[in-house]
């Protein structure tokens, strides 16, 4: 029987040492540390994510029982205070830095969207995550309620999360977006709360398509009325916002498009810059926006985002980013070997056979094993006692 390297440390091999060495050095990470090495805080919170510990006890007691697992991992045991304190003093950046040095290798092997488009499509949403005020006081929300939103842009192929920002849970939509990079000649669909005159004229000036549903009592003039063939499409009309204030922040000709959605009976209106297109792929494109909705639902289901091993900002966003890692990984390896297995289901694979020693691949493909023949009975000498 073939050896392998149990699928954890398969897994691990997308990750250079060298690498992830240069990152900490970059950011002092193992600065006068004699015992607990940035490694070794990787490791234990990475493995917290594919085993679903739910508290940084459960999880240094855990895994501190597998010594010899750990040694193959490059790692060592720990005590829980020592991994509390790096939690809390180690820059979440160097984990961040990973994250978009991992994210380069999945987006060169992500599978193309389903929607066949001459631009690379990006969906731009947020997702709130709700906190014990008391016990973390920097990330007030409410009056008596605590929060962080993390603020993610998410690319199509693959639906990748190509850049993310946390912020408390006071922060809106409409605040953050200026501050993410979104990529020129690409096509973006946001939800109305992105709602921002300036920021639609900076896409347009930037060369950015975007679609987004439209507010009720907006005031605009209709210039042109274009011909409908598409029983689903009501209206597709060119416009221009009257407003005083509304124009001098977006003075171009923009789309509005009234679909009628059968399945929920109800009209629904969309607004674009995208002038050449036709109405019903630009229908098609917005409610393929849901794919954010999926990817917030996936990870919050699959990832430790919603109970966190420390109380600090600092500790709260390494967990964070570190989850992210964990979900870059499946996916690498799923789009490697091609599977169809959903990002869940490998998760949950992944879990019950994170220490196993198997082919990664036959893992990711699901592959049957088979069970050892029935031995041959035939040359048994029965007794008669």
């Amino acid at each position: 029987m073939a050896y392998h390297n149990t699928i954890f440390r398969q897994m691990l091999q997308l990750i250079s040492r060298l690498d992830f060495q240069n990152i900490v050095k970059s950011h002092n990470g193992d600065y006068r540390v004699r015992t607990l090495r940035c490694w070794d805080q990787f490791i234990f919170l990475l493995l917290g994510q594919f085993s679903r510990r739910d508290s940084l006890r459960e999880t240094v007691f855990s895994i501190n029982s597998m010594q010899s697992k750990l040694y193959h991992l490059g790692s060592r045991q720990v005590k829980k205070s020592t991994l509390s304190d790096a939690n809390t003093n180690r820059p979440y950046q160097i984990y961040q830095d990973l994250f978009f040095q991992l994210l380069q290798k999945t987006q060169e092997i992500a599978p193309r969207h389903r929607l066949k488009l001459n631009r690379k499509l990006y969906f731009l949403d947020a997702t709130t995550i709700d906190l014990c005020l008391k016990l973390f006081p920097w990330a007030r929300f409410r009056k008596t309620k605590g929060a962080i939103r993390l603020h993610i842009l998410l690319q199509a192929d693959g639906n990748l999360p190509v850049f993310i920002t946390i912020t408390d849970g006071k922060t809106h939509e409409a605040r953050v977006a200026p501050s993410i990079p979104i990529p020129q000649n690409s096509y973006l669909a946001i939800d109305r709360g992105y709602h921002d005159f300036r920021q639609y004229n900076y896409y347009i000036n930037n060369n950015i398509r975007f679609v987004t549903r439209m507010k009720t009592n907006a005031k605009y003039k209709v210039v042109k009325t274009l011909n409908t063939t598409s029983p689903s499409i009501l209206k597709d009309e060119f416009i221009e916002f009257t407003g005083y204030a509304t124009h001098q922040k977006c003075p171009h000709t923009l789309r509005k498009i009234s679909y009628y959605d059968s399945s929920k009976d109800k009209i629904i209106l969309f607004l674009t810059n995208d002038l050449k297109n036709d109405a019903a792929t630009i229908a098609d494109i917005y409610k393929a926006r849901w794919d954010i909705e999926l990817f917030f639902k996936t990870m919050k289901q699959n990832l430790k985002i919603k109970r966190f091993f420390g109380t600090t900002s600092n500790a709260v966003f390494t967990q964070v980013w570190i989850a992210m890692i964990a979900y870059l990984l499946v996916s690498f390896f799923k789009f490697l070997h091609k599977s169809q297995q959903s990002v869940q289901t490998l998760f949950r694979l992944i879990q019950l056979n994170i220490f196993e020693r198997k082919d990664l691949r036959d893992l990711i493909l699901n592959k049957i094993f088979k069970p050892p023949g029935k031995p041959d009975t035939s040359q048994l000498i029965l007794f008669n006692f």
